[in-house]
Order: C-alpha cells, then sequence, then structure tokens
C-alpha cells in the first residue's frame, strides 16, 4: 500500500453491541401461566382490597377452613401469584407531588439494558418499561417541585452517555385510586365463565 492509500483508508469500525441485547439482564422475565380456580380469584380479591385480611376472615368469605386457606394463600406464594403484600403510599403527602413521564431515546447501538438499569437506579423512578414506537424506553418519575425535576434532568439523567433525547410530560391529573388489581381478577372472573 502507498503511502496516499494509507492516508485515505478508512479505519476498520468496530463491531457494534446488540443495543437490545442486554435487556435480558434488566427485565423481568414473562412467567409462565398458573392455573387458578374461582376459589383462588375470591382470596385474590380479598386480599386485594385488604392484604392485612385475617385467614379466618378469608375463610369465612369463602366457606373453607381457615387451614385449607392458608395452604391456598402459600401456593399462590410459592407459584409467584403473590408476590409481596405491600403498603400503597401517598407520595403527594409527603412532597412528591409531581408526576413525570420521560420517553426515552437511548443512543443508536447502545445497550439498552444498561441503560434500564441507570436510569433505574434513580431514587425518583417508578418505572422504566421497554416500549414499542419512536422512543425505546418510558420512564415514571415522582419529584417535589419543578426545581427538583430540573435538577434531576440537568445533573443525572441527561448526563447519561447512552441517553441520547427525552421529551419530559408533566401529569396534570390522575384518576381517583382504584384497584386495579381488584378490576382485573374481576375480568378474569368473568372470562372464566363465573
Amino acid at each position: 500500500m502507498t503511502s496516499s492509500e494509507q492516508e485515505t483508508a478508512l479505519p476498520t469500525p468496530l463491531p457494534l453491541a446488540a443495543p437490545l441485547g442486554g435487556l435480558t439482564r434488566s427485565i423481568e422475565p414473562v412467567p409462565d401461566e398458573v392455573p387458578v380456580d374461582d376459589v383462588d380469584i375470591a382470596l385474590l380479591r380479598l386480599l386485594a382490597g385488604d392484604a392485612r385480611m385475617s385467614q379466618r376472615h378469608l375463610a369465612r368469605s369463602v366457606n373453607m377452613s381457615a387451614p385449607a386457606v392458608g395452604e391456598r394463600i402459600a401456593r399462590l406464594e410459592r407459584t409467584g401469584i403473590i408476590q409481596q403484600y405491600s403498603v400503597s403510599v401517598n407520595w403527594a403527602r409527603l412532597g412528591y407531588a409531581v408526576v413525570v413521564y420521560l420517553p426515552v431515546v437511548a443512543v443508536s447501538g447502545s445497550d439498552i439494558g444498561g441503560l434500564m438499569t441507570t436510569l433505574d437506579e434513580l431514587p425518583e423512578v417508578e418505572t422504566v418499561n421497554v416500549v414499542s414506537g419512536s422512543y425505546d424506553l418510558l420512564v415514571r418519575l415522582r419529584v417535589r417541585n419543578h426545581k427538583h425535576l430540573s435538577d434531576l434532568l440537568l445533573n443525572q439523567i441527561w448526563q447519561i452517555p447512552t441517553l441520547q433525547r427525552t421529551e419530559t410530560l408533566l401529569c396534570l391529573a390522575e384518576t381517583k385510586q382504584k384497584s386495579f388489581t381488584e378490576k382485573l381478577l374481576g375480568q378474569l372472573e368473568t372470562l372464566n365463565g363465573h
């Protein structure tokens, strides 16, 4: 190769990482469906309304013995249908009244799984979802006010090297809290023909 050919030769491009290859490290796999019956659904609906309900009260509600209900609940926990018993917090009462949705576009060729993990580590991030369409991710944030949001975007989120661009959508209002779990279990009950 002559010296002029060496000067005009293009460097060999580095192989790109598969942008979606890292997702398996960052997302929960979709589990297999577990069969349930009417009693399981009834117990789940009762617990969705009040997770602190005693086994004795649950047993009376489904016309079973408390030990039988305890066995069913243990099976629902073991199979991963019941994942946890939790508390619902009114974040506005604690000073985090502003909900923000952040559609995110990752840098082309970057590891989206790594970006998800980085975003998810921020305390203000409630959820990070992989979405279809013109965005890669949809992030739900909870912040105190405009200044908090501005600081979070400027000093943390926009400093992530694999993040190309975002939009900021402020939530102006939400519907009253409902029990999504109870409603969907009711639909499941209807679909099962009961």
